[in-house]
C-alpha cells in the first residue's frame, strides 16, 4: 500500500518508489509534519519533533501551564492564521464579528483507491489502480468550518498531489482571505530556492539563491501565471546539481494569480507555502458552500535535478495531459504570423501551404487577422466572423484547398479579449472588466472580457463553436495578449468583487473544457503572448503551449532550458523562423534553428516562398529528421548536459530502454585556439556498445562506436565548430539494435 496509518502512533506514511512523506496527529489534534525525503522502509520520524519553552511562543488552551507545545515553532501540514503561529498561514478566515482566528484540529480520515477530480479545476488523474488517496477532515475548534485535505500518491512516478477544500457548516457567511494549497515545513534552513523568472519574449530564466531569514516570495497578480514568474519552484541542497543532491519540486496546477513563499523562521526552520495569491483575493463562503483550492504536485529526488525533472516530465505526460494527442506525434506545422503578420489573403496562404506540403509539413496555422475587419491589432477582437475580403470563399473554401494539398488547417483565436472598435464591445460594453467611474485601461489596444460571467463564456462557446463547425479545423491556437487590470465585474455584488480574479480563471477553464468535449479531435495549443501562461494548469487542457514569442534560436536555448526543469519537451511549441530574426536581429544557420526547434512541438514561422532551393531542401530534411526521432524527443528521457550560458549548449534524449539516444549541441561562442569540449552523456546502458552517427564530416573521424560506460563516465569529445552558432546532432544506437 502507498498510504499507511498507524493508529497506535497516529502517524500517516505516504510511500512512493523512492520517497517517504510522513506526518502525525498531535495530542491536541493538530497535524504535525514529520518527514519528506529519501524512502524509509520502516519506522517513523516522530523523534524529530521538538517541544520546549521558547519566549513569545503562545500555547493552545489545552496545554494550560505547559509552555513546551507551541504552533509557532512546530512543523505543520496546514497552518491557519490567528492561532499562535506567526509564520505564513495557509488559511485565513474572517467571521461576521470581525475576528479572524482559525484553529484547525483533526476530525477524521479515510484512505481509498483512485483519485477524485476537482470541480472546475485541472488536476492529475490516475490510470487504473495507479494511485491511492488520503482524505483528512480538519475543523475549527470553535466554529464549524471544515478543511478537507487530499493527498494522492503516484507511487511509481515519485509524486504526491495535494489539494484542499473549505466547507462552511456555520449558519452565517464567512470570508476566506487566504486559501493556499499546501505547506511543507523543513527542520533546517540549508536550502537553495530555484525559481523561473522572465519577461515577454524571454521567459523562465533560472534564478537560484540561498534562503535567508524572512520570506522569499515569487508571485503573480497579473491575472495569469505570467511571463514574469512561473508557478513551479525547487528547493534543493546547496551542492545539488543535475546528478546529485536532494531536491524538492513543487508545481501549482493553476493559471492565475499565485504566490510561492519560502520563509526561514527565528529557529532556522524553513516553511514553504503555495497557492492562490492572497492579494486581490477574498471569497464569500455562504452557509453550506464549499471552496476548492487548486492542486499542487510535490516530487522529491535524492539524486539531483535531472531525476526531479524526469519525474515531472513522465507525470505530466501520462497523468496530466489529455485528449487524442496525448501520446500521438503532433503534426509539424507552419504558422503564417512572422511570414505575413496581418497582410495575407487566401491566395497567399495557399501558396505558403503548397511550398510547405512539398517539405513534408502537415499543418497550416492561420494566425491573427482572419476575422472581422482585422488588419491591425486595434480592431475586431470578439467579432469571430470570417473576413470575406481576405477569405472570399470562407473558412470552408480555404480549408478544402489546404486539405487538397494533404495538409490540415489550424486557426488562431484570442477569446479572452475584445477590441474597443468591435461590434461586440458596442453591443456589450458591460462585458468588460472595468471599474465604474474610472477610465478603462488598454493593453495592446484591447480590453479584457469578464470571464467570471456565464453569459460571456456562453457567448464565446457559441461563437467559437460556429466557426469550428464551419470547416474542417483541426488545430486551435488560443492566445492571450494582455494581463488583467481594474478587475471589477458588473456581474457580482460589491462584497464578491474579491472573487473576480479566481472566477476569471474558472471561466477560462470552463470554456476550454466545453470546447474540448465538443471538439475532441482538435489539437489546442495554449499561448499568452508566447509563454505568459506556461503552467501545469493549462497543460490539462492544451497538451502543448507556445513556449515564447521569441523565436530566436539562441535565446530559445535558454528559454527551453529553463522550461525543461518542470515541463516535457513535447509540451513546448517551438518554431524555425526567418533570419535575421524578427525579435533580435540575429542570424543563425538553418540547421541550428532546426535542431533547437525540433526539441519541442516542431514547426516553422517563415515565408517559404522567399527561400532558395537549397534552403527548401534543408527544411524538408529537418522535417524528416524530426519525424524519425520523434519517439525519442516526445517520449524519451530528457537530460541537460550543459548550462546554455556557457560556450556550448548541449542536451540529450534517451529511450527508456537505454538502446537509443539523440545528442544536440549548439556552440554559442566559438573560441580561437580552443581544445574541443568533452560531454558526459546520460541515460545509456553501460554494458552496451553504441554506434555513433553524425552528418558532420570532422566528427566522423573522431568516433564510430563506443561503450555506454565510456560515453557516460569518460565522455564524448566533440570537434571544434567554427563560425556563428554552428551545431551538431548525434544519434546513438546500441549495436544489437542496428
Amino acid at each position: 500500500m502507498a498510504i499507511l496509518y498507524d493508529n497506535s502512533k497516529k502517524i500517516f506514511t505516504l510511500q512512493t518508489q523512492d520517497s517517504t512523506y510522513q506526518f502525525c496527529i498531535s495530542q491536541f489534534g493538530y497535524l504535525l509534519h514529520l518527514y519528506y525525503g529519501r524512502k524509509m522502509e520502516y519506522g517513523d520520524a516522530s523523534g524529530l519533533i521538538h517541544t520546549g519553552d521558547h519566549g513569545f511562543c503562545p500555547c493552545p488552551n489545552e496545554a494550560k501551564d505547559d509552555r513546551t507545545f507551541s504552533l509557532d515553532f512546530l512543523p505543520q501540514e496546514y497552518p491557519s492564521l490567528g492561532n499562535g503561529d506567526y509564520r505564513t498561514p495557509c488559511l485565513a478566515v474572517s467571521y461576521p464579528n470581525g475576528s479572524s482566528a482559525c484553529d484547525l484540529r483533526y476530525v477524521s480520515h479515510r484512505i481509498f483507491s483512485g483519485k477524485p477530480a476537482l470541480n472546475g479545476l485541472p488536476a492529475l488523474y490516475c490510470n487504473e489502480g495507479s494511485c491511492e488517496t488520503l482524505e483528512i477532515i480538519l475543523q475549527d475548534s470553535s466554529e464549524p468550518i471544515e478543511v478537507h485535505l487530499f493527498y494522492s500518491v503516484f507511487e511509481t512516478q515519485n509524486a504526491i498531489s495535494r489539494s484542499c477544500s473549505v466547507v462552511n457548516k456555520t449558519r452565517h457567511a464567512v470570508f476566506l482571505d487566504s486559501v493556499l494549497s499546501c505547506c511543507m515545513d523543513f527542520y533546517g534552513d540549508h536550502y537553495d530556492f530555484m525559481t523561473f523568472y522572465g519577461r515577454h519574449a524571454m521567459e523562465r530564466s533560472v534564478e537560484r539563491r540561498r534562503l535567508t531569514h524572512g520570506k522569499t516570495v515569487v508571485d503573480s497578480v497579473r491575472g495569469a501565471s505570467s511571463h514574469q514568474q512561473n508557478p513551479f519552484v525547487i528547493l534543493c541542497e546547496p551542492n545539488a546539481d543535475e546528478d546529485k543532491g536532494e531536491c524538492y519540486g513543487i508545481s501549482l496546477l493553476y493559471s492565475g494569480n499565485f504566490a510561492a513563499c519560502a520563509e526561514v523562521d527565528q529557529f532556522d526552520q524553513t516553511r514553504f507555502t503555495m497557492g492562490i495569491n492572497p492579494n486581490l483575493f477574498r471569497w464569500k463562503l455562504a452557509p453550506g458552500e464549499s471552496f476548492q483550492a487548486p492542486e499542487t504536485v510535490l516530487s522529491y529526488s535524492p539524486e539531483g535535478l535531472g531525476m526531479l525533472s524526469g519525474q515531472f516530465h513522465t507525470l505530466f505526460r501520462n497523468n496530466l495531459c489529455r485528449g487524442c494527442y496525448k501520446d500521438r506525434r503532433r503534426p509539424v506545422l507552419i504558422n503564417n504570423w512572422e511570414a505575413t503578420y496581418f497582410d495575407f489573403n487566401e491566395d497567399k496562404l495557399v501558396r505558403i501551404a503548397e511550398e510547405a506540403s512539398k517539405a513534408g509539413i502537415e499543418l497550416l496555422v492561420m494566425d491573427d487577422g482572419w476575422f472581422g475587419s482585422r488588419n491591425n491589432d486595434c480592431t475586431s477582437l470578439g467579432d469571430w466572423t470570417v473576413n470575406r475580403k481576405k477569405l472570399p470563399n470562407g473558412l470552408d473554401g480555404l480549408c478544402r484547398k489546404i486539405n487538397g494539398l494533404g495538409m490540415k488547417l489550424g486557426i488562431w483565436f484570442e477569446p479572452e479579449m475584445v477590441s474597443e472598435n468591435s461590434e461586440l464591445y458596442r453591443k456589450h460594453g458591460e462585458w468588460c472588466l472595468r471599474i465604474p467611474g474610472r477610465p478603462n485601461q488598454r493593453g495592446r489596444s484591447q480590453f479584457v472580457l469578464d470571464f467570471s460571467r456565464s453569459d460571456v463564456v456562453d457567448y464565446l462557446f457559441n461563437s467559437i463553436s460556429e466557426v469550428l463547425h464551419s470547416a474542417n479545423i483541426e488545430y486551435v491556437k488560443w492566445d492571450m495578449n494582455r494581463h488583467l487590470t481594474q478587475a471589477w465585474s458588473a456581474g457580482v455584488p460589491a462584497e464578491r468583487e474579491g472573487e473576480v480574479y479566481h472566477r476569471y480563471v474558472l471561466g477560462v477553464y470552463n470554456l476550454l473544457e466545453r470546447l474540448l468535449k465538443a471538439f475532441p479531435n482538435i489539437l489546442f495549443e495554449g499561448c499568452a503572448g508566447g509563454g505568459g501562461r506556461f503552467d501545469a494548469g493549462m497543460l490539462y487542457y492544451t497538451p502543448q503551449i507556445w513556449c515564447s514569442d521569441n523565436t530566436d534560436a539562441i535565446d530559445r536555448l535558454e528559454i527551453q532550458y529553463g522550461t525543461s526543469f518542470a515541463y516535457p519537451a513535447c509540451s513546448m511549441g517551438s518554431h524555425v523562423s526567418a533570419c535575421p530574426n524578427h525579435q533580435t536581429g540575429r542570424s543563425v544557420p538553418l540547421k541550428t534553428r532546426g535542431i533547437v526547434a525540433m526539441s519541442g512541438a516542431f514547426g516553422f514561422e517563415l515565408d517559404l516562398e522567399k527561400l532558395n532551393a537549397g534552403e527548401k531542401e534543408e527544411i524538408a530534411s529537418l522535417v524528416k529528421q524530426y519525424k524519425k526521432y520523434y519517439k525519442l524527443i516526445g517520449r524519451g528521457n530528457y537530460y541537460r548536459l550543459t548550462d546554455p550560458h556557457g560556450c556550448v549548449s548541449a542536451w540529450q534524449f534517451a529511450s527508456a530502454d537505454r538502446k537509443e539516444a539523440l545528442v544536440n549541441i549548439v556552440v554559442t561562442r566559438a573560441r580561437a585556439n580552443a581544445i574541443p569540449p568533452v560531454l558526459k552523456l546520460e541515460g545509456l546502458d553501460e554494458a552496451k556498445s553504441y554506434r555513433i552517427v553524425c552528418d558532420d564530416l570532422e566528427f566522423k573521424d573522431y568516433y564510430k562506436d563506443c561503450s555506454g560506460s565510456a560515453l557516460m563516465n569518460a565522455g564524448l569529445r566533440i570537434p571544434n565548430l567554427y563560425g556563428d552558432y554552428p551545431s551538431l546532432q548525434i544519434h546513438l544506437l546500441a549495436e544489437d539494435d542496428q
